[in-house]
């Protein structure tokens, strides 16, 4: 599912570009919604087959798709109300609730490193991957032809998981580059606890709450499993921890169910800590306006949705707040506009002062940096033919490539476009066979609806900088003016 810009994620509502009625077999890497969130879609859309992915993929995707469908169905509405004032034509949802259903019931599981057949002609295995609970690293092999897909990788030393795996020797390798062009400090546990335990004391000083935007899979767990430490160890004060995010709460459940095969757990229940609440009604959340000096926990992690949106409005104007980031921001996101130093923002139609102090804690990453990415090709390694590099921003991926061919200068490297598609040749370099979409370059980063949103939530303070009323009308006729030129030689242009 893409995820970033709302031009990109527009992509989600175009067509397949292939038939899903014909296709024989799914294998998910893991439960997170930009893996899996167009799974609903594809049953809709006439798929039939078995979704393979690992025992607990499959717990976690039981909540993760009926959240997303809820999510869809609820921001329809909201939209279709608008659209009926403006006399507009209403749209439908992405997926609904009972497409989630359908797609979850086609889910099968199979055990890591376990060999089996997911469609006619084809072999296939799944190795630990180190991302969250249940992701896994694909090996497939069909035709005399071996390929890997890494799926996402973790970092060496990550909370609850083993360190990727997989074995040597492909002649095709497709691997994350998430955070290809980054180098981190190594940080162990401790060290990574000892720089929350700063943050939460330095927020708490300020005398406002501490709101955290966390993904409600992996990230809410593991700031649980070092908050829950640091408040047995008397690290911070004894102040309350507000978990409002239901699909957080019914997924830590599910860690709860696998504690005994996490690492770091003590095999005991480390989300019992009594200063954590637990919210799951509205009311509960609402109320939550009132609080100070708290610790609020909420998704979304990039604050595209859920009920962190709503504590942003809340707690953004506030001198004594602080919004801490622990996770990944996508271009084109509301959280990436904050981290970036947005004086103003908007969200849910309304324009929001930047006042709170903006931090971020990057030893939360579930992503492995390039020099755990290298290591990672190394051991899969020798690769006959290609590596093609995905899920990555541009300058990631260039990056990547370019320390790849420093190491391995006879390595085929691929940074394959939207819409390009190869032949996978055994012992040999992919050949592209179609070429990938021209159209999307603006929709890969910030967006003109980032700019909108960031030009309409100053225009009212730029307005009131001027002298008088008149100068403001006068402003406002030659921005009027200038839009109706623009297009007027737009469509010259397209006409001659």
């Amino acid at each position: 599912m893409f995820q970033g810009s709302r031009t990109l994620e527009r992509l989600n509502l175009e067509p397949f570009a292939f038939d899903p009625s014909r296709l024989d077999a799914v294998i998910v890497t893991h439960a997170h919604i930009d893996h899996s969130g167009l799974l609903p879609k594809l049953a809709a859309a006439g798929f039939t087959g078995p979704i393979w992915c690992t025992g607990p993929t499959r717990d976690l995707l039981e909540h993760m798709l009926a959240d997303a469908a809820r999510l869809q169905e609820y921001e329809t509405e909201r939209h279709n109300r608008r659209r009926d004032r403006a006399g507009e034509d209403p749209f439908d949802p992405l997926f609904t609730a009972e497409d989630a259903a359908a797609a979850f019931a086609l889910c099968r599981t199979v055990d890591l490193e376990e060999e089996f057949l997911p469609a006619p002609g084809f072999r296939a295995r799944l190795w630990n991957a180190g991302h969250i609970l249940g992701s896994a690293s694909v090996e497939l092999e069909a035709g005399g032809v071996s390929v890997l897909c890494s799926g996402d990788l973790g970092p060496d030393n990550k909370a609850f998981q083993r360190d990727p795996q997989a074995r040597a020797g492909f002649d095709h390798v497709i691997c994350e580059s998430t955070y290809g062009g980054t180098v981190r400090e190594p940080l162990a546990m401790e060290e990574r606890r000892r720089l929350l335990q700063a943050e939460v004391e330095a927020a708490l000083v300020r005398g406002g709450n501490l709101v955290i935007p966390a993904f409600a899979l992996e990230r809410t767990q593991e700031l649980l499993l070092d908050m829950g430490r640091l408040l047995s160890d008397r690290a911070i004060p004894p102040v309350p921890v507000f978990i409002d995010s239901p699909l957080a709460i019914r997924i830590t459940g599910v860690f709860a169910r696998y504690a005994h095969e996490l690492e770091d757990t003590g095999k005991s229940d480390i989300f019992a800590h009594p200063a954590f609440h637990f919210v799951t009604d509205v009311a509960g959340s609402v109320a939550l306006n009132s609080v100070s000096g708290a610790i609020i926990i909420a998704a979304s992690g990039m604050c595209e949705g859920g009920r962190i949106r709503h504590h942003l409005v809340h707690n953004l104007h506030r001198r004594d707040s602080t919004v801490l980031f622990v996770g990944y921001q996508a271009q084109g996101s509301l959280g990436r506009v904050i981290m970036e130093g947005a004086q103003r923002v908007r969200i849910s139609g309304q324009d929001v002062r930047v006042r709170a102090q903006i931090r971020s804690l990057q030893g939360y990453s579930a992503h492995a940096d390039q020099t755990e990415l290298l290591a990672w090709i190394a051991e899969a390694s020798p690769i006959a033919g290609s590596l093609f590099l995905d899920h990555g921003e541009q300058e990631a991926q260039e990056a990547m490539r370019r320390e790849l061919q420093r190491r391995f200068p006879q390595l085929n490297v691929r940074l394959p476009e939207i819409g390009e598609e190869y032949l996978l040749p055994p012992g040999e370099p992919a050949l592209r066979s179609a070429t990938g979409r021209t159209d999307l370059g603006d929709a890969l980063g910030r967006d003109w609806q980032n700019d909108y949103a960031a030009f309409a939530s100053s225009l009212k303070q730029d307005l009131a900088r001027l002298q008088s009323d008149r100068e403001r009308k006068e402003a406002i006729a030659q921005m009027a003016r200038i839009l109706q030129s623009y297009a007027a030689h737009k469509e010259r242009r397209r006409r001659g």
